[in-house]
């Protein structure tokens, strides 16, 4: 799939982005429509950033907004919040300096939140840049937010007793991912971190040592919500974050039920994306999957105004699908999760063998052993298409099953001996049973090991691994190149543990392509990581792509406005309202 060529909307940078986001009834049951193009922009006029939102057609004010979640949310708490179901519940209550505007349709525009616009690069180097903040957006006492709430709120994100959120800021201020011995928060708590300071109350302004063309981007991220010293409890906030979003903590009965009602110093004028429609928010932690969906599907009581948090679980997938009465109440969407089986680079050095692994994968085969079409859909490039600038392209082309017979030829009478580690949850002994016969069939001779699941990431992520090949996920922080290709493939970033780059790729002349694009400014970098992203492919193959994760949810028969994010894969609750 290509993505169509987009004209700018006036007072915006064009960008490009991919991506399938609705469900399409063949009369089939249920398929994912991957073939409607999407743009993306950044805007560059403040009429953009300005509230109100945009009213939902249908919407109404009042009734309650359930929520049905198998697990607790780990973190409420803004600079800790990193999990897909804590990124989709913080706008909730919170507010950041950018934020992304998802019509849910295919337009994608990231936006000032708290600031005005988007940011100001300032010397156009992309190593100073400015906020300008709005008039009138309060916490939920009315006190008022100024640049220096949102700086407390980046500055408390040092703390080492609050890790667990993003660490871009922090790292790009203290040019080192060691940000936190390099600048003592507690030691310096009525200070900010250097490269950080408010010229006055309207003003954030951030410094740093080198080009960090992404800032807008990552400052949609929760780090920049806001807080009030006197209103930090360190790790406490957890339970009660101090709300600056149209709703605030009303009751936390915590991994059972959470309450958020609305939030009367909220000004919508001041809010470009936000709504507050119904009277509540519930979330209800504890049903699995299947009790949730089935609750959900019965349609009775509180139920109708409810969305099952999980996705539809394969016991219910073709129930589901098959319904003809469900098919208005459920959401069905590609997200940005991509999936691939990673080689490792270090182990397995020769071209021809990783080439060969690309052309023996039978992605069709082994989405269908994974549940099908709602559950995945194939991928052959390293970004996913729902990333800015987004290319397709095969750079092994196997058709939907693998070619078996280029894979030999490659190979040339070779059959190597690899080593699959694979989590010993289900889905990845499923994936690693698929994988296996497709490899051997072309030739190779494979080895499943098994992973503790709950050890599996910092096993793959120490540089002497044992393993030839293990399954990968990544979903990036913001539909950018930037948060993919220089992760996952800059040879400058392999340590001894914790490594993200876990093919452990590394050439002299990508690492300098990644330096080249990061310099430039984020409009212009799109097509860049594209080139970069085929470029990669065809003359090191480090990676076999595999598919992208398919969001496929049910909803109440009153619960309106839900729709897949495009920047995160999960149901956000932008416009969610309670239907008459």
């Amino acid at each position: 799939m290509r993505p169509r060529a987009a004209a700018a909307a006036a007072g915006a940078i064009a960008l490009v982005v991919a991506l399938g986001a609705c469900s399409e009834n063949t009369g089939e049951g249920t398929t994912v429509d991957t073939g409607r193009q999407q743009t993306g922009v950044i805007a560059t006029d403040p009429k953009d950033s300005q509230g109100p939102a945009a009213e939902v057609s249908g919407a109404r004010r009042g009734g309650t907004f359930t929520v049905i979640r198998e697990t607790p949310i780990s973190h409420l708490d803004p600079q800790r919040t990193y999990s897909f179901a804590g990124l989709m519940i913080n706008p909730l209550f919170a507010r950041y300096l950018t934020t992304w505007k998802d019509d849910g349709k295919g337009g994608l525009v990231l936006v000032g939140d708290l600031a005005e616009t988007p940011g100001t690069n300032v010397n156009n180097d992309c190593k100073v840049w400015e906020f300008t903040i709005k008039s009138g957006v309060k916490f939920e006492d009315g006190s008022p937010i100024t640049s220096k709430e949102i700086a407390y709120g980046i500055a408390r994100s040092f703390d080492p007793d609050l890790a667990g959120g993003p660490t871009y800021l922090q790292e790009w201020l203290a040019d080192s991912p060691q940000f936190d011995t390099l600048w003592d928060f507690k030691k310096n708590k009525g200070a900010l971190p250097p490269g950080l300071t408010t010229p006055n109350e309207k003003t954030l302004r951030f410094e740093f040592a080198k080009p960090r063309c992404d800032l807008p981007f990552a400052a949609s991220l929760p780090t920049t919500a806001p807080l009030r010293a006197d209103k930090d409890t360190g790790v406490n906030l957890d339970q009660r974050p101090f709300s600056s979003g149209p709703y605030k903590i009303a009751a936390n009965q915590v991994g059972v039920r959470l309450t958020l009602d609305r939030n009367p110093n909220w000004d919508p004028a001041t809010d470009p994306v936000r709504h507050q429609y119904p009277d509540q928010f519930v979330w209800n932690f504890g049903p699995t999957a299947d009790a949730a969906n089935n609750r959900v599907i019965a349609d009775n009581g509180a139920d109708q105004s409810a969305l099952a948090f999980n996705s539809v679980p394969a016991s219910l997938v073709a129930r589901v699908a098959q319904d003809a009465a469900l098919k208005s109440r459920t959401i069905l969407s590609p997200t940005p999760s991509a999936n691939q089986l990673v080689i490792n680079n270090q182990r397995v050095t020769d071209l021809k063998v990783r080439q060969a692994l690309n052309y023996a994968i039978d992605r069709e085969g082994l989405i269908k052993a994974l549940g099908g079409q709602t559950v995945a859909q194939p991928l052959t490039t390293l970004m996913p298409p729902a990333t800015i600038g987004f290319r397709a392209y095969d750079a092994y082309p196997a058709g939907a099953n693998g070619d078996v017979d280029k894979a030999k030829e490659l190979l040339g009478g070779q059959t190597p001996e690899l080593v699959l580690g694979a989590s010993d949850d289900t889905t990845e002994q499923q994936m690693a049973t698929q994988l296996k016969g497709n490899l051997e069939r072309a030739g190779f001779r494979i080895t499943v090991r098994n992973i503790p699941d709950d050890s599996k990431l910092d096993e793959i992520k120490k540089k002497d691994n044992p393993w030839d090949l293990y399954i990968g996920n990544w979903a990036a922080d913001w539909p950018s190149g930037a948060s993919i290709l220089p992760v996952l493939y800059d040879g400058r970033t392999i340590k001894p543990e914790g490594n993200s780059n876990q093919s452990y790729f590394d050439d002299p002349t990508i690492n300098a392509e990644i330096d080249r694009i990061l310099a430039l400014e984020p409009a212009r970098q799109g097509p860049e990581w594209a080139r970069l992203d085929e470029r990669i492919m065809k003359e090191h193959a480090p990676v076999v792509p595999l598919f992208v994760d398919v969001a496929y949810h049910v909803h109440g028969s009153k619960a309106g406005g839900i729709f897949i994010s495009s920047v995160f894969g999960y149901p956000s609750f932008m416009n969610a309202h309670v239907k008459g």
